[in-house]
């Protein structure tokens, strides 16, 4: 059988494609997932973080409220409906929303874990996807592998070293332990080590690229460059623009919630009141140039931003919270010489979310939170989620099948009588 799409990976947005694929006729979708269980951030599973969008960035609402897999639905099934309107609050926890999609997954046949991609390959009119033990073909593939974790240079080859996707997974049992990287993640490791500092927990220094601790501008009219018609925006925009303004709006995909900053404070004020606590150092503005192991530990040398002043920093454990990249995909090593690129070595990604392929592969393969360059802020956001997934299923089926929402913001991103389509 040859199926309308194979997806490569099952995180949150190929498992959206799954569920919004789930209820129509056709096109008809199999996910497939190397690993045994759906697991989200695991690493980083702290009981009390929160989702930083609102419940309706699920898989479906966006698209479709009434779906049967929509986040009130499955609070309606585990019977947490009311607990979760008294509350009060539209962002769920972390853990819950994993939870979420666990319950989404398992109502969904078509989401085959334990299959490792180990090829796909265009085989004149069909793609062939295969692993241990499976072949699977398919019209047109969506690539949603996802991320994973980096490590600059800087902090490569130190043993002392976790990055903070695996901090939860971590001993932190040791005298002094040092942060390098801000953003969300972070500032949630650091607030869990001043909570273990002020109960006799390792001295905690915080060191950062960026000029200050930042929080995240999440205020209404920015949010509006996470909806379809921003996105259609910058896509129309060069590539050199484009570039540019993801620098400039670093702010809203790479910074620290309020809240988080407030929890920071808060715990340093109250340390005022205590002795005997290990010390604690903040220290925004300054780049970790290299770094090196002896028998005490682990010494940054360290350049000041602003001063350009060199400094050493010792320390027993350095944590990396500096991001994530693309995830290598060298299954799809058969099709690279098919595949178009940017002067940058980037997919060239069509509106629609394909990437450019040879003239002679009538199939097509789709991207998932692989086209920052190309859509802008929104690509990693859960709330785009539900809206690229209709897009390439109305692409895939060549007509409509989940109707697309129209009017999504209030600022309008184009000069007087220039429109994009």
């Amino acid at each position: 059988m040859t199926h309308d799409v194979v997806a490569i990976g099952c995180g949150p947005f190929n498992l959206g494609l799954a569920a919004l694929a789930s209820t129509v006729d056709s096109p008809d979708v199999v996910v497939l997932e190397a690993r045994p269980e759906l697991r989200w951030h695991s690493g980083m599973m702290f009981p009390d973080a929160l989702l930083q969008v609102s419940f309706l960035a699920d898989l479906v609402s966006l698209v479709d409220p009434t779906h049967p897999l929509s986040f009130l639905n499955y609070l309606r099934s585990a019977d947490r409906l009311y607990p979760f309107y008294v509350r009060e609050r539209f962002h769920p926890t972390r853990p819950e929303y994993e939870d979420y999609l666990r319950w989404a997954a398992s109502r969904l046949p078509a989401v085959r874990f334990s299959h490792e991609v180990t090829s796909a390959r265009w085989a004149s009119d069909r793609f062939v996807v295969s692993g241990g033990g499976f072949s699977v073909e398919a019209r047109n593939l969506v690539l949603g592998v996802g991320t994973e974790p980096h490590v600059p240079a800087a902090l490569a080859g130190l043993t002392r070293l976790a990055h903070s996707s695996e901090y939860l997974r971590t001993s932190v049992d040791v005298p002094r332990v040092t942060v390098v990287g801000s953003g969300q993640s972070g500032a949630e490791v650091v607030l869990d080590l001043l909570r273990r500092n002020a109960s006799g927990g390792p001295a905690v220094t915080w060191l950062t690229r960026t000029p200050v601790f930042a929080p995240l501008d999440y205020t209404k009219l920015v949010l509006e460059m996470t909806t379809p018609e921003y996105v259609r925006h910058f896509h129309a925009l060069p590539a050199a623009r484009r570039d540019a303004l993801n620098a400039e709006h670093w702010r809203h995909y790479r910074a620290i919630s309020s809240e988080t900053l407030e929890e920071l404070h808060d715990l340093l004020y109250r340390r005022e009141w205590a002795h005997g606590l290990a010390p604690v150092e903040l220290r925004p503005g300054v780049a970790v140039e290299s770094a090196a192991q002896d028998a005490d530990g682990v010494v940054l040398r360290c350049r000041h931003r602003d001063t350009g002043a060199s400094f050493t920093h010792r320390t027993d454990l350095v944590v990396a919270a500096t991001g994530y990249r693309p995830a290598r995909t060298p299954f799809l090593d058969p099709l690279e010489p098919l595949v178009r690129r940017d002067s940058s070595g980037r997919y060239e990604v069509a509106l629609d979310h394909s990437i450019a392929l040879d003239p002679a592969v009538t199939g097509r393969v789709f991207v998932a939170n692989a086209d920052l360059h190309s859509h802008g802020v929104a690509a990693p956001d859960l709330g785009i989620g539900a809206y690229r997934n209709a897009t390439i299923l109305n692409a895939v089926a060549g007509r409509e099948v989940y109707p697309l929402p129209k009017h999504t913001a209030y600022t309008s991103f184009t000069a007087p009588g220039e429109s994009v389509e």
